[in-house]
């Protein structure tokens, strides 16, 4: 039987929003890379009144479906989505000096084109902003288990990093998006329950964890892009 998220449940994850936002004091804004989780926490801001502004990291190699959320959530909610890009001078050198799929040969390869792609628009998007919503569960993988509701985001200069749906399980999420019909990337239906850039990202196979179909070359505790790093 699908688990679906009690009223409890969906009421913390409004309350840490709320609690992460006053905390920080200032601007806040979700990292939306147009998750079912990503979407559900815009739901859930609206639905509690909760004002948050909303960036987006295009990375250059998005797949089509991804678009496709990000226009469902401009016209369902009407809200404005900073976008980033990289920084093209970046972006040419790499292809240029190593190919268009360097990543692929080493982990030090991969991390630099996170960085680029990535890593470096998201310094951009957190400019001015005194905390962060992200979508990430405890459940998506080991690198994620330590995560806390509100914490202390080093990387990033020690702005807030809100996890509001951190104790959601996929099932309760999946529910969710049913119950208040929320756009889903298509790829989902297909068993890609963890969406990237197009090239990283793959259906996991039955028994994997949601995070298996990501840089699935590489051993699991590597299967971060530096957005995350812990």
């Amino acid at each position: 039987m699908t688990q679906s998220p009690s009223t409890a449940a969906v009421r913390s994850a409004a309350t840490i929003l709320k609690a992460g936002i006053e905390s920080a004091a200032g601007s806040v804004s979700l990292g939306c890379s147009f998750s079912m989780e990503d979407v559900a926490i815009i739901d859930i801001a609206q639905q509690a009144g909760i004002t948050l502004g909303i960036f987006a990291i295009d990375t250059g190699r998005l797949n089509e479906e991804t678009y496709e959320v990000a226009e469902s959530l401009v016209e369902r909610y009407r809200v404005k989505i900073d976008w980033y890009f990289p920084l093209h001078d970046y972006v040419e050198r790499l292809e240029r000096e190593k190919g268009l799929f360097s990543f692929r040969e080493s982990l030090e390869n991969r991390h630099e084109c996170c960085h680029i792609r990535k890593v470096e628009p998201l310094s951009r998007a957190l400019k001015g902003l005194s905390g962060w919503v992200t979508g990430m569960r405890r459940e998506q993988g080991i690198t994620r288990t330590d995560l806390k509701a509100v914490e202390c985001d080093d990387l990033n200069g020690g702005l807030l990093k809100i996890n509001p749906l951190i104790e959601w399980s996929e099932e309760q999420l999946l529910t969710y998006s049913k119950q208040h019909n929320l756009p889903v990337n298509r790829l989902f239906r297909e068993g890609y329950r963890s969406i990237g850039c197009a090239p990283c990202t793959r259906a996991v196979k039955p028994g994997e964890d949601a995070r298996g179909g990501r840089w699935w070359w590489e051993n699991p505790e590597n299967k971060e892009c530096g957005l995350h790093r812990r």
